[in-house]
């Protein structure tokens, strides 16, 4: 799972004209979601874009209060277009999971994040729309955070003591 966050001053989301949701002071999420992700990654992509440090303390100490620790905003989008490979000059997005399974890790994280935050300071588009997304980017400060995957240790076959598996 990848996410590129936003700070910002505000943000909104559209689709066909019509205002979905906005905010104001907080952060804007482009979530994408891979042919591999798991419940796992919503858990940890939920706990870390809340707990990243994109913001001034109240001293203007910068890098020093994350969007939980402000009660400020959130607004997730969702985007696989953040998992493509390049087939000479077009996208391919076969690294993207398929759209209903998506949708429901989508759905989760979106529930994970409320629970974890104040469900009424998070908002959303609608997934699967053609949407139009407003960002007023704050510094501007934009990160990527990627859900670890196993680690290659974990998928070795165990050696036993004279060497064979």
């Amino acid at each position: 799972m990848k996410a590129i966050v936003q700070r910002v001053t505000k943000a909104s989301v559209s689709v066909d004209g019509e205002l979905v949701s906005e905010i104001k002071r907080g952060l804007c999420i482009f979530l994408g979601i891979s042919k591999d992700d798991k419940i796992e990654d919503v858990n940890y992509m939920a706990q870390k874009v809340l707990s990243i440090r994109l913001f001034d303390d109240e001293d203007e100490k910068r890098w020093m209060k994350s969007v939980k620790d402000l009660s400020l905003e959130l607004l997730c989008i969702s985007q696989f277009t953040l998992y493509h490979t390049w087939k000479g000059n077009k996208p391919d997005f076969r690294q993207a999971m398929p759209t209903e399974d998506s949708k429901k890790l989508y759905q989760a994280f979106l529930e994970r994040v409320k629970t974890l935050h104040k469900p009424e300071l998070v908002k959303d588009g609608i997934f699967g729309a053609m949407m139009s997304v407003q960002v007023v980017n704050d510094g501007p400060v934009t990160v990527e955070v990627i859900s670890p995957k196993v680690k290659q240790s974990d998928c070795k076959t165990e050696i036993n003591q004279n060497g064979r598996q």
